[in-house]
């Protein structure tokens, strides 16, 4: 009988792991350069990337700091923005470990892109050896990265002159696409767009993507069979 990691190595999950812990890795490299340009500490911006492990709300955090606001507003922000990950939790939450600890490690690398990752590959042993290796893989990367980004410091330029800040989103979007094939996942995923779109022009950046929760009232109700 083959085991579940060679059956996940031979359905290239592995590969596609790696190339997106590469993309995170450049990401990571971004937040750590505009950290340090924000004036944020080496230890403490380490510190988030390690223990916060979410880049959307560690960017977020950065830019109230270098805007000038209170420290608790920046945590409170980042908590604000990461409440989008309890309905990623509901939906992944038997990948994540059945004991304790294995729970604990497995909520730490629930992120957007594992969670993409992983859906786009089911259920079952398939699912939860996707799960760890590409999480773990992720968490790898950026924090390698962010400790790149900040020995490179200022020297780094804007990440977006590369593309980088289109080209992260855009491979999360192809880790989702397989799952768009259900028609109320398409239902949620266009209406998810409209309502974030409709809300950026008066909402700060990340906050568009909580209110586009509303957006699963149009999911349909679970076929319940005999």
């Amino acid at each position: 009988m083959r085991s579940t990691r060679r059956t996940a190595l031979e359905r290239g999950d592995l590969r596609d792991a790696l190339a997106l812990g590469a993309a995170i890795t450049v990401v990571g490299m971004s937040f750590g350069a505009l950290a340090a340009a924000a004036g944020v500490p080496p230890l403490l911006t380490v510190g988030m990337s390690v223990l916060v492990f979410a880049g959307g709300s560690q960017f977020l955090a950065v830019a109230v700091v270098a805007a000038g606001g209170a420290p608790i507003a920046a945590v409170a922000a980042g908590l604000l923005l990461n409440l989008r990950h309890l309905p990623f939790g509901l939906a992944i939450g038997d990948l994540a470990g059945r004991t304790l600890p294995a729970r604990l490690l497995g909520a730490h690398i629930l992120i957007d892109e594992n969670v993409a990752f992983t859906r786009a590959r089911g259920t079952g042993p398939r699912a939860r050896a996707a799960y760890r290796t590409c999480g773990a893989l992720l968490f790898v990367g950026w924090n390698a990265g962010t400790v790149v980004g900040l020995l490179a410091g200022s020297a780094v330029p804007d990440p977006a002159s590369f593309g980088v800040d289109a080209a992260f989103p855009a491979a999360l979007l192809a880790l989702l696409l397989p799952s768009l094939r259900a028609p109320d996942a398409r239902r949620v995923g266009l209406g998810a767009v409209v309502v974030a779109l409709a809300a950026t022009p008066f909402l700060p950046p990340g906050l568009p993507v909580l209110v586009a929760l509303v957006a699963l009232v149009l999911a349909g109700r679970p076929e319940v069979t005999a």
